[in-house]
């Protein structure tokens, strides 16, 4: 039983993609997922850095990222070598034990969200089941019996996850309606409106759920002092003030958390994405001994939430992180990206920090510029018919960046052509 197997045709399915063309493999593909996600656009098989390489051998340069989540692009060295050392000492332990590699991602997660004392840690598997662990603590706000608190607010335009207590915090309709009812509650309310805002949060209120930048809205950053009347009309309230950083935090603004200078202390802050480098792990993060008594033992849990593979894959992703001045170097590439989006033709406005950025574009065309990208080597997102997002790993450099500003031009020309 532990003689070390060998199977070349596996390795060779990991390594390569094997001889089957991405064709065939997309063939196969629609014969045995379920259609979810529709088409995938590619068969990925390999990648290096902030490059990949589809199973018919095209290069790409990887502007999404996995959607801001491999932080540190494909295959880097040290994550990688750290995730091998883990999983042939200690791969999973379940939920009645821990691990070092747990307590020590937790101790640095309050760390570097400067969490004050009597804050906790609850690991998930994903920026969703962080964000469900989110919505029962805010159930668990229940105020009194006179004035119970049941209403829990979010904004239009916000994406939390597709589960069912995410989903009713998500305002887009199509993602919606095909599973009412959601779970009661919630009210959506203008996004950037800080009077809407300050009507809303009443003493029924439960909490209030934002993302410091909508992302799938297309890289909206909440205006200037929002989150500061958020943290005034919560506190008021007695509502908790719960961020949802998953595709924000870690990095992807060059700060540790986007809401990290607002001058707030919120109650919790959901992690996913890029926590892990590429590997699955989300985090609810509750600070102070009040928010982490709201949810008590046996009212939450999960079978592999801070599994050691994946709390060690987060630790080594922390760690380039912080070690190799990452956070500086994704505010200066952020910039010189924006600055050099701003200038060409056809770009009407440029968002973002660091290096989530989204821009519009003077046509809706976005679609049509996501193929034109791949046909030319480039992997961006459309979250709108008129906005391209981008999220790419925070080791992007200049070069890279100059190299898709060269593009641009040539690819918006195609895309209007193709309308």
């Amino acid at each position: 039983m532990n003689q070390i197997e060998t199977a070349p045709e596996l390795t060779e399915i990991v390594e390569t993609g094997g001889q089957t063309t991405g064709a065939q493999w997309l063939s196969r593909y629609s014969s045995s997922l379920l259609g979810v996600f529709g088409t995938p656009q590619r068969v990925l098989v390999r990648g290096a850095g902030c490059l990949v390489w589809d199973a018919d051998g095209k290069e790409y340069l990887d502007l999404l990222g996995g959607i801001a989540v491999n932080a540190l692009g494909h295959a880097h060295p040290f994550v990688t070598s750290v995730i091998s050392s883990q999983l042939a000492t200690l791969g999973h332990v379940s939920n009645f034990f821990t691990s070092p590699t747990q307590i020590a991602l937790a101790e640095k997660l309050l760390d570097i969200s400067k969490a004050p004392a009597g804050s906790k840690v609850f690991f998930a598997n994903s920026g969703t089941e962080a964000v469900e662990a989110a919505f029962k603590l805010a159930r668990r706000n229940v105020g009194s019996a006179a004035t119970p608190r049941t209403k829990i607010i979010a904004l239009e335009g916000a994406f939390h996850g597709r589960t069912m207590g995410a989903l009713a915090l998500t305002a887009k309709e199509a993602y919606r309606a095909p599973f009412a009812p959601l779970p009661a509650g919630v009210v959506h309310i203008p996004f950037g409106d800080v009077d809407a805002l300050r009507a809303a949060v009443d003493e029924s209120t439960a909490a209030v759920f934002l993302e410091p930048i909508q992302g799938e809205a297309g890289v909206r950053p909440l205006p200037a002092g929002y989150l500061k009347a958020a943290r005034e009309a919560t506190s008021a309230a007695g509502a908790l003030l719960i961020l949802d950083e998953v595709q924000t935090g870690i990095g992807r603004t060059g700060k540790w958390l986007a809401s990290g200078d607002a001058g707030i202390v919120p109650d919790a802050v959901t992690l996913a994405k890029g926590l892990g480098g590429g590997f699955p792990i989300g985090a609810l993060i509750t600070f102070g001994p009040e928010t982490s008594s709201l949810l008590s033992a046996g009212q939450h849990g999960t079978t592999f939430g801070g599994n050691p593979v994946a709390t060690a894959a987060a630790l080594a992703t922390l760690h380039v992180l912080e070690n190799q001045q990452v956070l500086t170097h994704v505010r200066e590439v952020g910039e010189h990206l924006r600055s050099g989006l701003a200038a060409i033709d056809g770009v009407t406005e440029v968002r973002g920090e660091g290096l989530l950025i989204g821009f519009d574009l003077d046509a809706d065309v976005a679609a049509a510029v996501v193929t034109a990208g791949l046909d030319a080597g480039f992997i961006v997102n459309s979250p709108g018919p008129h906005t391209i997002r981008l999220a790419p790993p925070l080791i992007l450099t200049t070069d890279q960046a100059d190299r898709f500003l060269a593009a641009l031009p040539a690819l918006l020309q195609t895309a209007k052509d193709a309308q």
